[in-house]
């Protein structure tokens, strides 16, 4: 039976890649030190379901290099998603950011390093490590930001130019990833993901802003758009992430050592005022709103190409948007009462 390390397992993207390892055999170890709110709802759905095969260590990626020793020597995958995930976090806490995405990334590939499994890493980058894509020409439109010209999608041949401190971080991380991969002949794999969303997602304002706008519309909360809402991003249902970490364990001798961009594409895109109007005519979810200034980083447009990667495994992003968007409101409808907890009246 194989063992797969999860770093940040009781998060949105490690619950869903848990459950899905599980159903196949995989035993599953998750290491997470449940800093943040819901991953006690999830460590509660995993142990309630998968309670055999599943281990939960309680740990941080910073300080407990001796754990992460240990486990590695134990598992043949680790899938590294520990991470602080905001860029607005990112410029409040800059030192934390650095130390949990850079400094813990650095933990979890010396401890890959030593082990003398030597197990697959897949490491979750970010397409912020592109910066503001200031070399990309942009045109507006009534609702939205388009790309100019004939460019679907940005490639992994985009030059790195991070922008934030989160995208430095996690750059740094990403480049690590690679380097380790050719210096010491480990089978690593970077995953520079876009918005990612789907169920078990706890959406909060500065991070997870699909589920946040549909737990906002729930629970009658206001949203802030920050800039003018035509910010257009590539929206990849978790389901299909999961099954690119999948091919990326099948194939990865063919893959090791390469970096590779994973979104939605050009065909499940939305600006946020699109996204807004769908919520409301299509799910009769009604959001109040207002206007915010522009957050640091932030692209106008990002559309991921994913033609590398999926020239490589055969992969491709199944999940249209509107069936993807009906899933999760499904989802936080049949949780709701779990959700009170974090979003209810307190």
């Amino acid at each position: 039976m194989s063992r797969m390390l999860i770093t940040g397992g009781a998060g949105f993207i490690g619950v869903n890649a848990s459950e899905y390892f599980l159903k196949k055999g995989w035993e599953v170890v998750i290491f997470d030190n449940f800093s943040r709110d819901g991953t006690d709802i999830n460590r509660k759905f995993l142990e309630d379901n998968f309670s055999d095969d599943l281990k939960i260590v309680i740990g941080d990626v910073r300080t407990d290099q001796d754990k992460l020793n240990e486990l590695c020597e134990e598992c043949d995958v680790v899938l590294h998603l520990a991470a602080q995930v905001a860029v607005t976090t990112s410029v409040i806490d800059p030192r934390e950011d650095f130390e949990i995405n850079a400094g813990g990334t650095f933990n979890v590939l010396e401890a890959v390093r030593q082990s003398s499994k030597k197990p697959i890493l897949l490491y979750a980058s970010t397409n912020k490590v592109y910066g503001g894509l200031d070399n990309v020409e942009v045109k507006e439109e009534e609702n939205r930001y388009a790309f100019a010209g004939l460019l679907d999608g940005v490639s992994e041949t985009q030059l790195l130019d991070f922008h934030s401190p989160y995208g430095c971080s996690k750059g740094a991380a990403d480049q690590y990833v690679r380097d380790y991969s050719r210096l010491y002949n480990l089978k690593t794999v970077v995953l520079r993901q876009s918005c990612i969303y789907g169920p078990h997602q706890m959406g909060v304002e500065d991070q997870g802003w699909v589920a946040w706008f549909m737990i906002a519309a729930l629970y009658g909360r206001p949203v802030t758009i920050y800039g003018n809402g035509k910010q257009v991003r590539d929206l990849l249902f978790v389901d299909d992430l999961i099954r690119c970490y999948d091919l990326c364990i099948g194939n990865i001798d063919k893959i090791s050592g390469q970096v590779y961009n994973i979104g939605g594409g050009s065909q499940n895109t939305l600006s946020l005022l699109e996204f807004l109007k769908l919520l409301k005519y299509e799910m009769d979810m009604d959001i109040n709103y207002s206007f915010g200034g522009v957050r640091p980083g932030d692209q106008p447009i990002f559309v991921s190409d994913n033609s590398k990667f999926g020239s490589a495994t055969a992969w491709s992003a199944n999940t249209d948007v509107s069936t993807g968007i009906s899933k999760l409101l499904d989802w936080l409808k049949e949780n709701k009462e779990v959700l009170n907890s974090i979003y209810g009246e307190k």
